[in-house]
């Protein structure tokens, strides 16, 4: 609907119809952004907290892993690390958070067991495999959430940018086109009042 139409009642209303309309639909978007901007913020702080337990798990399974390497040797923990299968036990479905699908990584995390013979280690050896164990599990749920927070960010700015067009382009296009044809309507009532009453007044003195 464009500012050059007829100032009729019936465009009045299409035009008060619009403006509901476009004013319902810019909360609804403000209501979805500030969703998404908890949900988003709510994985930033478990996206932090991921990674400070990989930094310290990581530290702990390096410092088992150098003395395990002078202990045992290089090329005996290399053989080991070798002969430990690779792990395929998790899967990415999607949910979604208002419209926006995000991944959920499921895995099944098994009692700690070790693959390899205990003649040829040691518990430096044991215990940097159980904390290497711990980060690739970790890491599942960093990549979550990390991806989590991508998806929600650029929904966010969507959102933003359509919340904008309503807020500042369209909601006070039709507010003006409102008042525009509301005043139009109103001088042409008052047209219309003097000219009845100058009829009325001259046929009284007719």
């Amino acid at each position: 609907m464009n500012q050059n139409q007829a100032p009729t009642k019936a465009n009045l209303i299409k035009a008060k119809s619009l403006l509901g309309f476009s004013a319902k639909g810019f909360d609804l978007l403000d209501k979805k952004r500030n969703v998404l901007i908890r949900e988003m913020m709510g994985l930033l702080d478990r996206a932090a907290s991921i990674q400070k337990e990989i930094k310290d798990i990581y530290e702990e399974a390096y410092e088992a892993l150098r003395f395990a390497n002078v202990t045992l040797g290089v090329n005996a923990v290399e053989e080991i690390a070798i002969s430990i299968p690779n792990s395929e036990d998790y899967q990415v479905l999607l949910t979604s958070v208002m419209g926006v699908e995000i991944p959920e990584v499921r895995y099944k995390k098994d009692p700690f067991q070790v693959s390899y013979g205990f003649f040829r280690t040691n518990a430096a050896l044991d215990t940097a495999v159980r904390k290497f164990r711990q980060v690739r599990f970790l890491t599942y749920e960093l990549a979550e959430v990390e991806t989590k927070v991508y998806k929600l960010a650029m929904e966010i700015r969507k959102t933003q940018k359509r919340a904008n067009a309503l807020e500042k382009i369209q909601i006070p296009k039709y507010q003006a086109l409102v008042k525009k044809i509301e005043e139009t309507l109103e001088e042409k009532e008052r047209e219309d009042f003097f000219r009845l009453k100058r009829v009325k007044s001259k046929s009284n003195k007719d």
